[in-house]
């Protein structure tokens, strides 16, 4: 999938290049409140981690600017998932609260993260084992159904 910001009045001027497979549809979604945020060290220290266990090297995540995801096995097929399955994922911002800073303010679970008796907790305590963060259930908000997307068609 390519992205093209449009400016006004004229044609797409570039585009945005997404990761394949990258957005799967959430079950369950708790906020971190307070966000945790990680100085720079720690957000490198989690980013490093988590590309030395890529779904691509026989791993069990997939990072993006946006995102750790939690699959349950390394991805089988020609660069897709073939048949392992999205368990769920943590969000992030960069350069907030200021710069240089990462706030993780999201967890989510999907259906199949559920079906294998996965939490937002468990999705978030297993994303943040991988820098050695032990995060506790405190300040993670009670997991809801994600609110509904206003530019998607129900299916």
């Amino acid at each position: 999938m390519t992205l093209h910001p449009v400016p006004l009045g004229g044609p797409s001027l570039a585009g945005i290049k997404l990761k394949p497979h990258a957005i799967a549809t959430p079950a369950l979604s708790s906020h971190l409140r307070p966000a945790l945020v990680l100085a720079e060290r720690e957000s490198r220290r989690l980013m490093e981690a988590s590309r030395q266990q890529d779904v691509s090297v026989g791993g069990r995540f997939s990072t993006s600017p946006a995102c750790i995801q939690v699959w349950d096995m390394p991805w089988d097929g020609d660069d897709s998932p073939g048949t392992a399955l999205h368990l769920g994922s943590v969000d992030w911002n960069y350069d907030t609260p200021v710069r240089h800073y990462v706030t993780i303010y999201r967890a989510m679970v999907t259906a199949s993260g559920v079906a294998q008796g996965h939490t937002t907790l468990s999705v978030l305590q297993t994303v943040m084992a991988l820098s050695g963060i032990d995060v506790d259930g405190a300040r993670i908000t009670d997991p809801a159904p994600p609110v509904r997307d206003p530019f998607r068609r129900p299916a």
